[in-house]
């Protein structure tokens, strides 16, 4: 019965320690939340100034498409795909929901796929729903590691779509949700199309005076295009770092639940079983007593 008691104890400590590693990583996750929360914010006013200025440039020099970003030459249809998932685990089932919304997305479309996977976990998730990704690329622990990253997305897509290997890129990630803590989502990168460019150029100036675009509009159209495609993975890579840690953070919530209940269960067996062995103590010790009277 002691060794009942030792083994109670254990137990309890090694459950109390889990805790502590729980809280430690649930104060983690709501501090990654924050920062990439406030990234997402702050980039809402420069991105409404890109849309501006790509509205204001459009209007100039009409809707012709840039044929950098706009055309196709792949006679061929092969879709371009970057999914954002996430490199460490404990996120509950956050890679396995992009790669199944990326999976029924894909399957409506005609051709081949090119897939670029960010996260090493969404990677291995891929693989196992049948697909082979073409890259790999880790994500970053911290805020200024995101720039990095999206500079690297952006060189390898574009260098695919210049060279003809893809008609189109598509971007995969989830997505902050008030009802569901995250949910998936699809963005379209390039080709910027007739679409797009009508929408842009509808963006209006929010002052009476239109100002003058300096030298080339062209090159300055060019230039924010560049801005607009990076500003756009720009937000998705904090969008789904804040997903992911949210995630993360719901899944340690459960698990300090767990093991408060866990660890009452086994307070409540513990006591029993001590009380237990006092009783059989005292037993003896009564037993001992009567016998040595008789």
């Amino acid at each position: 019965m002691s060794e009942s008691t030792v083994g109670m104890r254990r137990k309890i400590k090694s459950a109390g320690d889990l805790k502590s590693v729980v809280r430690t990583m649930k104060g983690m996750a709501s501090s990654s939340i924050g920062q990439y929360e406030r990234a997402v914010a702050s980039l809402s006013a420069y991105y409404a100034t890109i849309e501006q200025g790509l509205g204001l440039c459009l209007r100039e020099i009409g809707l012709a498409p840039v044929a950098e970003f706009s055309s196709d030459r792949n006679p061929v249809r092969t879709t371009g795909a970057i999914v954002i998932g996430s490199d460490q685990g404990m996120v509950g089932r956050f890679n396995e929901v992009i790669v199944n919304y990326t999976s029924d997305k894909l399957a409506a479309l005609p051709g081949d796929q090119v897939i670029w996977a960010v996260g090493e976990r969404v990677y291995n998730a891929l693989r196992d729903a049948g697909f082979s990704p073409v890259g790999l690329y880790s994500l970053p622990n911290t805020i200024r590691g995101v720039t990095p990253l999206v500079g690297q997305l952006l060189i390898d897509g574009q260098s695919g779509y210049s060279r003809g290997e893809v008609n189109e890129i598509l971007l995969f990630y989830n997505r902050p949700s008030a009802k569901t803590v995250y949910k998936p989502a699809v963005r379209h990168l390039l080709p910027l199309d007739e679409s797009w460019r009508r929408r842009m150029s509808g963006v209006p100036w929010p002052a009476g005076n239109l100002p003058e675009v300096i030298g080339s509009s062209t090159e300055t159209l060019k230039a924010l295009i560049h801005e607009f495609l990076f500003v756009t993975l720009f937000r998705a890579c904090t969008e789904s770092l804040a997903s992911e840690n949210a995630s993360r953070l719901a899944a340690m919530q459960r698990a300090d639940r767990n093991i408060d209940e866990l660890l009452q269960e086994l307070k409540h067996k513990y006591h029993r079983v001590r009380q237990s062995s006092i009783d059989t103590e005292l037993f003896d010790v009564i037993a001992g007593s009567e016998a040595m009277r008789d």
